[in-house]
């Protein structure tokens, strides 16, 4: 693993060896910008390829069409084919979370681990999650006209008004999947997908950005370029908590965007969101038998289901979201998308909406374990106020494919994407807006 400027150890192991909570901040009431100097890649007059702020060190040149077809990286695309079902999961997970279709954007509630003030949290088994009810009775004649300047009461007692965001004209999150297996705790570990999710208030839009894992970047404070997803192990290296923040800024320098927030979560997050709704219903378009799905434990888990409508736990969910099943990726983003439509539907169906906010400070308590932030309860839920009757007309994705990277082999071997710095400009005016960078 590559070493900070400062520093002369380098860590061997997947992960570091701090086991330490995050820094769980209750505000990011003033939208603070992180202090590392933002490239503007659509004006940064820089080669196609990126290359490392320290002139020192020169990656080697693109490999060439024969090297690209090498054994050794059929190999390597067949692990990273497998890894992209991964990514996708956190894509799912992280659309509920950050609100993506319509009233599904207060759904956000129910997994994000908000620091109540003065108040400590003991850590909850996923184990001792309330059990899924049965909407259609349990939640029978509660209101659920939910509108701005309305006030509920929550779980804990306290009182709220429901208000849009008004953090400022534009509010972005950095959401992160923790590479990270069952018994396993803390922040330690590589991040298995990140994106960027912005809100521009102004223009009533939301745009969000996948990054992929391989990305080779500048990491702020160390001289050779790194995969993007070590950020966060890096920065627990360097100093317990330091994770979030590292990654944020990574980001911020390689983007030229600034990151007000932070999501990090594991794969039990989408697992206790589809369960606390009682699980979800979904129309599957052919039967799928998969007998190579990874478990959490480095093993296989077969995945069979028949064609037809299927009512899926949290755990069938996801695994039918990154199932490989031997198609394409375009055919496995249409599965992810059906899980996160309908999600949406158990909240709309139900009005499950206005319980699942007065439920939220204890939803939020028992799954602390699983998902960090930096945001509040109370931002949490004017972020989802605010886009809750946004239409999928203002909601606008974007990944940052072959056609703004290329395939690289590091000097050690090891093979990465090098970002077309010259073309990035273009890819985040079109997701996030002609002002990103403001």
């Amino acid at each position: 693993m590559p070493q900070p400027s400062n520093q002369n150890n380098q860590p061997q192991s997947r992960h570091a060896v701090y086991r330490s909570e995050p820094h769980r901040s209750s505000t990011v009431a003033t939208a603070p910008r992180i202090e590392s100097a933002p490239t503007k890649p659509n004006n940064a007059p820089v080669p196609d390829l990126y290359k490392p702020s320290n002139s020192s060190y020169m990656p080697a040149p693109v490999p060439s069409a024969a090297a690209k077809n090498s054994s050794a990286r059929e190999r390597s695309k067949k692990r990273r084919s497998r890894r992209h079902g991964a990514d996708w999961a956190w894509v799912v997970i992280a659309l509920a979370l950050m609100s993506i279709v319509g009233v599904v954007s207060l759904s956000l509630t129910l997994v994000i681990k908000a620091s109540q003030d003065g108040i400590d949290v003991l850590p909850t088994a996923v184990s001792g999650l309330p059990t899924p009810v049965d909407a259609q009775t349990s939640f029978a004649g509660f209101d659920s006209n939910i509108a701005s300047g309305q006030q509920l009461t929550l779980d804990d007692g306290r009182n709220i008004v429901l208000q849009p965001w008004n953090g400022g004209s534009r509010l972005t999150v950095l959401v992160m999947g923790l590479d990270r297996r069952p018994g396993e705790d803390g922040l330690a570990y590589r991040t298995d997908t990140m994106m960027l999710l912005s809100l521009d208030r102004d223009t009533g839009s939301l745009g969000i950005l996948s990054i992929p894992r391989d990305l080779y970047v500048d990491i702020p404070g160390y001289s050779e370029l790194q995969r993007i997803n070590s950020a966060m192990v890096l920065g627990e290296l360097q100093q317990p908590n330091y994770g979030p923040t590292l990654a944020m800024q990574t980001a911020q320098l390689n983007f030229g965007m600034y990151v007000h927030g932070y999501v990090v979560m594991d794969f039990q997050a989408v697992v206790s969101l589809i369960d606390l709704l009682g699980g979800i219903e979904i129309d599957v378009p052919y039967n799928i038998v998969d007998y190579q799905y990874p478990d959490m434990n480095f093993g296989y888990d077969p995945l069979i289901l028949n064609a037809g409508t299927q009512h899926m736990d949290g755990q069938t969910a996801l695994k039918f979201a990154r199932t490989r099943h031997g198609d394409n990726d375009f055919e496995r983003a249409r599965r992810q998308q059906m899980v996160l439509y309908a999600i949406r539907d158990r909240v709309l169906d139900f009005n499950l909406l206005p319980q699942l906010i007065v439920q939220s400070p204890t939803l939020l308590s028992t799954l602390n374990e699983n998902v960090y932030t930096n945001l509040s309860l109370d931002q949490i839920i004017q972020i989802a106020m605010t886009l809750k009757d946004m239409s999928a007309s203002n909601i606008r994705t974007g990944v940052l494919d072959g056609n703004y990277s290329v395939p690289y082999t590091t000097p050690a071997g090891a093979q990465v994407i090098i970002p077309r710095r010259a073309m990035l400009g273009d890819l985040l005016s079109q997701v996030f807006g002609a002002d990103y960078s403001e």
